[in-house]
């Protein structure tokens, strides 16, 4: 299965406080839900009228957890599989993050140690999930705060080989990307020159805020300018069959929204 969808166009992230409004946006052409926030069995009904329309809706995983020693969770894996058969979607996305130790909760979505060894476990890892999803799985690359001492690869090689190794899609996010260079010094560009980007399933995009020069990745704001030439960058080397906004608290107008969506159009040229 091919985790490179053909064209999803430009969406926004899908939640319960902003149901109605996504309903009624104009140029929403996909939504992602919180795939831990749902049930399949009994879907919001604003979900069910999305898809009734024919949106496309792709169910993005928090807590799988394929940065972990451990093989994924069997239940959060069904779970994700249960979302995509009742969405009908097309393609199912997670982050490539260390969320857990045996019964020890990280509570953020940590950096994995970017080690030979530490990519043979991943590959294992995410070769079971993919086995166990109906839809092709697609990694996100995550905020980093901090990078592990004994890193062999960059962030970008990392993906690389592990997209090459797999057959994994790639969901980046540009937002992420920026937040890597302004807290830990990495190139975004680089980084967008060793990504595999004909894997590119699509992209995320999102505001922040800078708070005692650490870059912190809210979901709260509109994007800011470099992260949306961080796109334009992206979108020159490979067009993202999709661009999604995420928007996770302190929401503002529909216009807000409205606006946000016009402005990634414009960035990525995403028709």
């Amino acid at each position: 299965m091919s985790p490179r969808p053909e064209r999803l166009g430009v969406g926004i992230g899908w939640r319960a406080e902003l149901d109605l409004t996504v309903e009624g946006l104009p140029g929403v052409d996909f939504v992602e839900v919180i795939a831990e926030n749902i049930r399949p069995p009994a879907l919001p009904e604003s979900l069910r009228v999305l898809r009734s329309r024919g949106t496309p809706v792709i169910p993005h995983g928090v807590s799988l957890g394929v940065g972990s020693a451990e093989p994924p969770d069997s239940r959060r894996l069904a779970h994700l599989a249960a979302c995509a058969q009742a969405l009908e979607s097309p393609l199912v996305s997670e982050h490539l993050a260390f969320v857990r130790a045996g019964d020890l909760e990280s509570g953020h979505l940590l950096p994995v140690p970017r080690t030979r060894e530490a990519l043979s476990v991943i590959v294992q890892n995410v070769r079971q999930a993919q086995e166990s999803l109906p839809v092709p799985l697609a990694l996100e690359n995550v905020a980093a705060l901090f990078g592990w001492p004994e890193d062999e690869l960059t962030e970008a090689e990392f993906l690389r080989e592990l997209v090459e190794r797999t057959g994994v899609g790639l969901l980046i996010d540009v937002a992420n990307l920026y937040t890597s260079q302004v807290n830990l010094g990495l190139d975004a560009r680089a980084a967008l020159d060793t990504l595999p980007l004909e894997e590119l399933a699509y992209v995320h995009v999102a505001g922040g805020y800078a708070h005692d020069g650490v870059w912190h990745d809210t979901h709260t704001t509109v994007i800011p300018p470099d992260v949306l030439d961080l796109l334009a960058e992206l979108s020159a080397r490979a067009e993202p069959p999709g661009v999604l906004l995420e928007w996770d608290a302190d929401y503002p107008s529909d216009a807000v929204l409205a606006a946000e969506l016009d402005r990634i159009r414009a960035a990525s040229y995403v028709r």
